[in-house]
């Protein structure tokens, strides 16, 4: 899932300084699972901008809602049922949220709210960890699973660099080595030969650098 985490209130704040009724808006999706833009979260929100516009001197009405999803057209016409009842969104989602709110409502300001993190899973109770990169060209089938673009400080593909000590990631000491995990992986499950394959040289040029990515699917198209 999209790991994100609340931007500091001063910094929401200050976007809207010139707003008098503003719509916070949540989503029901991944920033629901880790914390940061569910229901709950934007309560609280609401509350301390409203603590945060009076010690600036200024009133604020604020309404509140959550979307089932804001990264899909059709739960953003939820937002229509406030049409002229708000001067601007502060949206909870992760950035696709806001981007797809911008895209669908060009009149309106849309703030974010939240620091989109990266894609990652929830290692325990309040801690999560970056688990993909979304780097469009998947070789976990090579690497036992474990991802060495994002869970690598280099993102090496050819196993670990001379700086990993024990088990341990040079430049994050309390960070496994993820190619001395891909190694034990690969051993445990009998795979150990795969270590002696020779990575090709990765083409990027599905990772995003050639600007915004699309999937079309024609089977879904109509």
């Amino acid at each position: 899932m999209i790991i994100a985490e609340r931007k500091p209130i001063d910094e929401i704040v200050g976007m809207i300084q010139e707003t008098k009724r503003v719509l916070v808006l949540g989503c029901r999706g991944c920033v629901t699972v880790c914390s940061a833009g569910g229901e709950r979260e934007v309560e609280i929100l609401a509350s301390l901008l409203r603590l945060g516009m009076k010690k600036a001197g200024k009133k604020v009405e604020i309404i509140e809602s959550t979307l089932v999803r804001q990264c899909d057209k059709e739960y953003i016409d939820g937002i229509d049922q406030w049409e002229g009842k708000y001067d601007a969104i502060v949206s909870m989602a992760c950035g696709v949220g806001v981007n797809f709110i911008a895209n669908l409502r060009p009149l309106d300001k849309v703030y974010p709210a939240v620091n989109t993190s990266f894609f990652g899973g929830s290692a325990e109770q309040g801690v999560w960890t970056e688990q993909c990169a979304g780097c469009g060209n998947c070789i976990l089938h090579l690497t036992g699973g474990l991802c060495p673009v994002a869970r690598c400080a280099k993102s090496l593909m050819n196993g670990p660099c001379g700086g990993s000590v024990g088990g341990r990631c040079e430049i994050h000491q309390d960070v496994d080595c993820i190619w001395q995990s891909i190694h034990d992986r690969l051993a445990r499950t009998g795979k150990k030969a795969d270590m002696d394959l020779i990575a090709p040289i990765r083409d990027w040029s599905s990772a995003g650098h050639g600007g915004p990515r699309k999937i079309v699917r024609d089977d879904l198209t109509v």
